[in-house]
């Protein structure tokens, strides 16, 4: 049956795209807010491997020097810019100039993630030697690893880890993560969660992980102290404006940041075989 003169609605209020929106990594660094220059240099101290020592033959106790390190971060310029005639703001659904700077901001919260997984990516720990789906004996060799090169792994405000959906989904089905004859809060009561803690560690599941949905997606667990980030005072940015000459109203987010690994031994690689949970 036809209809006459249909009418369509539009709804005026937009819906979200599905997307990251949020950092989720820059809470788990060693941040440095730069006032101004384009570098940011961490110092690692310590005492290295020394061990106590004795007097020695002439009755003088032989003294040593701490060890320092020095890590620089170097600050690079990015912008999430976008801009819309007077004319197309009119006659487009929805309020567009509340949508550019909401993705504005989304887009430069994404790039500090990417930014830190990049430099993440350089550390040289790895374990195992090849792939596999997440277990027990995956997370407690990594912190072993750890755990074997002095890092605090019992402080658990500062450790961390950085998954795939697919490395949280095989911890799903493992009765130490999910039984609550091990946990208090029970992973299958309620709902799925981006952040939580278990095992002494606090982690991040993040889709912007380096091969996601493949047999060579890269996971991390690390210690706070282990990566420095460096960012501009105030941080991010959102600026907002309208041009009267060319009628155009724009939205730009900036941001002048870097991150920098400060302890390699602080970090442990994790090539996790996610490829068995994608679309077919």
């Amino acid at each position: 049956m036809a209809i006459e003169a249909a009418m369509i609605q539009y709804r005026k209020e937009f819906v979200g795209a599905f997307e990251q929106r949020v950092s989720l990594l820059k809470a788990m660094t060693t941040k440095e807010a730069v006032i101004s220059g384009n570098q940011a240099t961490f110092l690692v101290s310590g005492s290295g491997s020394d061990t106590a020592v004795t007097r020695g033959t002439n009755g003088q106790i032989p003294y040593g020097n701490p060890t320092n390190s020095q890590q620089t971060a170097t600050l690079v310029e990015k912008h999430a810019p976008y801009e819309l005639t007077g004319f197309n703001i009119f006659a487009s659904q929805g309020d567009q100039k509340r949508v550019m700077q909401n993705a504005s901001m989304a887009v430069i919260n994404r790039d500090i993630d990417l930014t830190l997984l990049a430099e993440l990516a350089n550390a040289t720990q790895d374990y195992p030697s090849t792939a596999q789906t997440a277990s027990l004996q995956m997370v407690a060799g990594a912190q072993a690893i750890l755990g074997n090169a002095d890092i605090p792994v019992e402080d658990e405000n500062n450790m961390f880890a950085i998954i795939s959906p697919a490395f949280r989904g095989y911890l799903l089905q493992t009765t130490e993560f999910a039984s609550g004859d091990y946990v208090d809060v029970k992973p299958f009561n309620g709902p799925a969660r981006r952040m939580f803690r278990w095992m002494g560690i606090n982690w991040a599941v993040s889709s912007r992980v380096t091969g996601l949905g493949t047999a060579a997606e890269i996971c991390y667990l690390f210690h706070r102290d282990a990566i420095g980030y460096a960012v501009n005072v105030g941080e991010e940015k959102i600026a907002l404006g309208y041009d009267e000459k060319q009628d155009t109203s724009w939205t730009r987010a900036t941001v002048f940041h870097g991150a920098k690994i400060l302890q390699n031994t602080g970090i442990v690689k994790w090539t996790h075989d996610g490829s068995a949970f994608v679309a077919s």
